[in-house]
């Protein structure tokens, strides 16, 4: 148990984002690695993992390497020596290129069900043929965990102009349950490693645990806005409100808040996944999937243990140390956060430094706020950046 005295800054390891889109190559106007370091070293992260729906996508080990000499070139500019790893995109015409990758990326990436970029894997024997390879050669597979035809069969109930609040219908409980159930039914087959991304719902957790009670190497991911948003907020958010897994009702956030003390949910990633205002403010159906979180998670944990509804352990957990051994990373002793959980900010869109500079949590009122990052003895006065 972490103990503070009064006006004491709290010292906490380097956070680990295992989800983050930072856009590059291919949709830089939205945000890139000069922009989204800044973010990262602001929001107190020292280490993210990027995903590979890129244009092009990360589906080949040379646009793997492109990617990262595009990656070494905006941190070089920038001046902020980010740590990150890459996922590598499962595609169904590439699934040679795998095996070519082990070492070099973090985990091998799987849509299940479609989102922003079009990869999508949505037949039993691409999904067999990855889960199979993973297990062989030792490679963790992360998926996105939404099933592809329950959503098209969703989607044809509904035509013409529909309210952003559809959004959670048509991408229900049930594809989401569908794909966990199968994912782990493979994890269980082939003895793969299985990480499920954005975990929402209570049935979810359920399916979960009961893979952790088997003793699986099944880990599980939550989100910022899947904790502190739900499907009430399509009113004042709008476009806002859109994103892959969508907001659930306000029991699920309630499960995801137990799942986290009982250990079933190991980590928070931000799915920091930026898109522009005026992209947001399209009509449902053309508005894009996706919302920037790097810089609010921590408050938004802050916020949390003030209301006691998470410890700092938890904390530490979610944003550290199950990281750290779920993806065997090195330790790095030179990465630390300095959080003062007396600061009170308003969360306001004109400070923030993603280049979306937007976010789903403006105008809210967070207490506990990062104040230095520290990164391999780099230090970052988070008031002066």
């Amino acid at each position: 148990m972490i103990q503070l005295k009064k006006n004491q800054l709290l010292k906490i390891p380097g956070l680990i984002d295992p989800h983050v889109h930072f856009r590059t190559p291919g949709w830089e106007y939205k945000e890139d690695w000069k922009t989204a370091a800044i973010a990262s070293i602001k929001g107190g992260y020292t280490t993210v993992f990027d995903m590979p729906n890129t244009i092009p996508p990360t589906v080949t080990e040379d646009a793997l390497i492109e990617k990262k000499v595009l990656i070494d070139g905006q941190l070089k500019e920038v001046g902020i020596p980010l740590h990150y790893y890459l996922y590598f995109g499962a595609d169904k015409h590439h699934l040679n290129e795998i095996k070519k990758v082990k070492g070099q990326v973090i985990g091998i990436k799987v849509f299940m069900g479609c989102s922003t970029g079009g990869l999508v894997i949505d037949d039993e024997e691409s999904l067999h043929s990855i889960f199979k390879v993973a297990a062989e050669e030792n490679m963790l597979v992360a998926v996105h965990a939404e099933d592809a035809h329950r959503l098209k069969e969703n989607a044809k109930k509904f035509s013409g102009v529909q309210p952003y609040s559809i959004h959670s219908e048509i991408r229900d409980e049930s594809a989401a349950i569908i794909a966990v159930k199968r994912a782990i039914q493979l994890a269980r087959v082939y003895k793969t490693r299985l990480y499920i991304l954005h975990v929402s719902t209570r049935q979810e957790i359920d399916l979960i645990a009961q893979a952790k009670a088997e003793e699986l190497s099944v880990f599980a991911e939550t989100t910022p806005h899947h904790l502190f948003l739900n499907s009430s907020d399509y009113q004042s958010l709008r476009g806002k409100a859109i994103m892959n897994p969508p907001l659930r009702s306000s029991e699920h956030q309630i499960a995801l808040f137990s799942a986290i003390k009982s250990g079933i949910i190991d980590t928070i990633g931000s799915d920091h996944a930026p898109h522009t205002l005026e992209e947001k403010a399209r009509p449902y159906g053309v508005c894009p999937s996706g919302v920037p979180g790097i810089e609010t998670t921590l408050p938004l944990l802050f916020e949390a243990y003030h209301q006691n509804l998470l410890s700092l352990d938890n904390i530490i957990d979610l944003t550290s140390r199950r990281a750290k051994e779920i993806f065997n990373l090195p330790d790095c002793p030179n990465d630390y956060v300095l959080v003062d959980l007396s600061l009170e900010k308003i969360v306001e869109d004109k400070y923030l430094s993603t280049k979306c500079q937007w976010s789903p949590f403006s105008g809210r009122l967070l207490r506990g706020w990062p104040v230095i990052t520290v990164l391999n003895k780099h230090i970052y006065n988070l008031e002066s950046l």
